[in-house]
């Protein structure tokens, strides 16, 4: 090698020392110095963050100047790609982990060096692993979201059912005893469904039917997404235990939508479910645990509870859970200083305040570990614990192949085997297209 070459690959290696060094140093800092200001993007609700930034703010001697700015979900990809392009892209950018694939290319890694792999795992509940890979994480963890089940009281009292159902099987019942959907669901003379006991089995009017489906696929034991040894992502919609997992799990949720089935009792003629659930007529609602608070905005009369999303008796335990996590932006120029708040932003006191905030469960062990005196955190807190998510490119497009997989089957068109294929290839090309 010339004296050049050395010389060159020497001041490459400082290079990355300095910045993994930055990092590190960077790491824990509470705030108080001064730092340049930074932008961050995000699908995150304005308001909320806004006002979180405010309140850690003014417990600071030095304020942090965060310009937050947020996107709209189906467009946030374009408005990135169109926002580096010109050199105009956020230091940060807080979204969704099932939106994060699509976006890795544009994004820098946290290296286990500032924040241990160890130290992550031991912090943060199960699902924040989906941004770890052997170097480092992709992304922060900020809040999650978990699907639960809400059910109506007042349905349930009036059938002389005093418990809500813990497991599938007692929706649709065992041999010949009959489920919950078959003595809450009423129906007409001709057919029609007048009240139904759940909304399950179409995706045209039913507000998470892709969280939905992938839970029992998760409680399957399938992770819908997985990573080969190259780092690419491709489906396993399509791998050798599909018949073991996927088969029933599609078969199952797909009963509900089929007139020729027992548990009939929903349609895409009808409202979609979180209105018929407001209206009174429907038992059950599956949403997520941060609807609560809409749902009792608007109708306050409706006498409902909450319940964990039902498991199999004998799967995983787990329940999709939507969680937020900071990303830093490679293209940044303050890369330190924005890793440096968004330490800040992420400490455990600061965090368990948000949860307050917003009442939803923490993304750390250590806040949830503190239990809670409120009835429903308490179950949203149990569901963070097992909640799960994959890897996936786009959500709408996953959600229109599991909805063309479910009605492929329900309207007779293909068997589950090929309705299963046919949603796994789909998925797989769109992985590959995007070069994940």
């Amino acid at each position: 090698m010339s004296k050049f070459q050395i010389i060159t690959i020497f001041i490459f290696i400082l290079a990355i020392i300095a910045g993994v060094t930055s990092f590190a140093l960077y790491k824990g800092n509470s705030g108080t110095s001064s730092l340049p200001a930074i932008t961050i993007w995000g699908t995150f609700p304005a308001n909320t963050f806004n006002e979180y930034v405010a309140n850690i703010n003014s417990g600071l001697t030095q304020s942090m100047k965060i310009t937050y700015v947020q996107k709209r979900a189906d467009s946030f990809n374009s408005d990135f790609v169109n926002a580096l392009a010109l050199g105009q892209g956020p230091d940060a950018i807080l979204i969704p982990s099932d939106m994060m694939l699509a976006e890795q290319n544009k994004l820098t890694q946290v290296p286990f060096s500032a924040f241990s792999q160890r130290e992550f795992m031991d912090s943060y509940i199960d699902e924040a692993q989906i941004y770890l890979d052997s170097t480092g994480a992709w992304a922060i963890p900020f809040t999650v979201d978990p699907l639960v089940m809400y059910w109506n009281k007042d349905i349930f009292n009036a059938a002389g059912i005093a418990l809500y159902p813990q497991y599938w099987d007692e929706l649709t019942g065992t041999g010949v005893k009959p489920g919950l959907v078959q003595k809450l669901t009423v129906k007409d003379s001709n057919g029609n469904v007048r009240k139904t006991a759940v909304a399950m089995g179409d995706f045209t009017n039913i507000t998470n039917a892709r969280e939905l489906l992938g839970s029992l696929f998760l409680q399957a034991g399938n992770p819908v997404t997985s990573r080969d040894n190259s780092g690419l992502i491709y489906s396993t919609l399509n791998t050798s235990n599909s018949t073991n997992s996927i088969s029933p799990a599609v078969q199952y949720f797909s009963q509900f939508a089929n007139p020729t089935s027992a548990n009939y009792s929903w349609n895409r003629a009808m409202s979609n479910d979180k209105t018929v659930f407001l209206a009174g007529q429907s038992a059950i609602y599956f949403g997520f645990a941060s609807e609560i608070l809409e749902l009792r905005a608007k109708n306050p009369n409706l006498n409902y509870d909450v319940a964990p999303l039902p498991q199999l008796r004998s799967g995983q335990k787990a329940v999709y859970g939507k969680m937020f996590g900071f990303s830093l932006v490679r293209s940044s120029a303050n890369a330190n200083a924005t890793y440096q708040i968004i330490s800040t932003l992420i400490l455990p006191a600061n965090l368990a305040a948000l949860s307050k905030t917003m009442y939803l469960p923490s993304v750390r062990n250590d806040v949830i570990a503190q239990g809670s005196t409120n009835a429903y955190i308490t179950i949203f807190n149990k569901a963070a614990l097992i909640s799960k998510t994959w890897l996936d490119i786009d959500p709408q497009i996953s959600r229109q192949i599991f909805s063309n997989l479910t009605q492929s089957l329900i309207s007779g068109q293909k068997n589950i085997d090929q309705a299963i294929r046919d949603a796994a290839d789909q998925y797989s090309a769109v992985l590959q297209q995007a070069g994940n």
